[in-house]
């Protein structure tokens, strides 16, 4: 049986009175890339957030049904919010560094959640900095302001952020789409190391990048889940209509 990371079973999500999410049933395999897409107001971005709750932090939205995390429902009244947030990490779609050092950024999460040594911290930082391909392009400026870096830059300053506290998933809202092609290319080689220990779920409105990167692909089209299947499925042989004709461009 496949052992899946997590998964969502029946999920309906409302802001107010509106439904933007309706009866959402999709599971993710550990250590691949799925890719969510759908036209711009499809309730990907939103489905996203339901997987580290953070819908949670807008007032009147209200979910229903089932989100598991190993198996664990993450809505359960008992969760640590904050645990979960630790091990379901969060890159958003326009970089949001600290107005803190390059160093400090890295180390927040890390001082959040307890930790004061400082070698152990320097090392973590140092090693999540290589892991989201930065180090050898700020070494000499760790201690200079994260706002100076390039945009592309500061994407990965963020992904480093995310993967110092060791999360076991990582989302990502449309990651590259404020960036220039060769930071949008960096991002994308970033993804294929990561996935060899993590799980990533990554909304995109860029087709080719979905088919680029990921290993599922999830369609989602006015707060539905249309189809999901195997990337290359998805994109030579979807089963309905309507994901072939915003595939092919018809509409989007």
């Amino acid at each position: 049986m496949t052992q899946y990371k997590m998964a969502a079973s029946g999920l309906d999500f409302y802001y107010g009175d509106f439904k933007a999410l309706k009866d959402i049933s999709l599971n993710f395999v550990e250590k691949e890339v799925t890719a969510l897409i759908g036209p711009s107001g499809c309730g990907k971005s939103t489905f996203l957030r339901c997987l580290n709750r953070m819908n949670d932090l807008i007032p009147g939205t209200r979910v229903d049904g089932l989100v598991a995390l190993d198996g664990e429902d993450i809505y359960d009244a008992r969760l640590d919010v904050v645990e979960l947030r630790r091990r379901v990490g969060m890159v958003f779609q326009k970089p949001n560094p600290f107005p803190k050092t390059i160093f400090e950024n890295v180390a927040y999460g890390l001082r959040v959640n307890g930790w004061t040594d400082k070698a152990a911290i320097a090392e973590r930082v140092e090693e999540s900095l290589q892991h989201a391909a930065l180090f050898n392009e700020v070494k000499d400026r760790l201690h200079s302001s994260a706002l100076g870096l390039s945009g592309g830059q500061q994407q990965r300053l963020c992904i480093a952020r995310a993967l110092a506290v060791r999360p076991e998933v990582l989302l990502m809202d449309e990651p590259a789409s404020a960036l220039d092609p060769i930071a949008t290319q960096k991002i994308e080689e970033l993804i294929h190391v990561l996935k060899d220990e993590l799980t990533i779920i990554i909304v995109t409105h860029n087709m080719q990048q979905a088919a680029r990167v990921s290993d599922v692909t999830a369609f989602f089209y006015m707060g539905e889940l249309i189809e999901s299947a195997p990337t290359k499925t998805m994109f030579t042989r979807p089963e309905k209509k309507q994901t072939e004709d915003y595939i092919t461009g018809r509409f989007g």
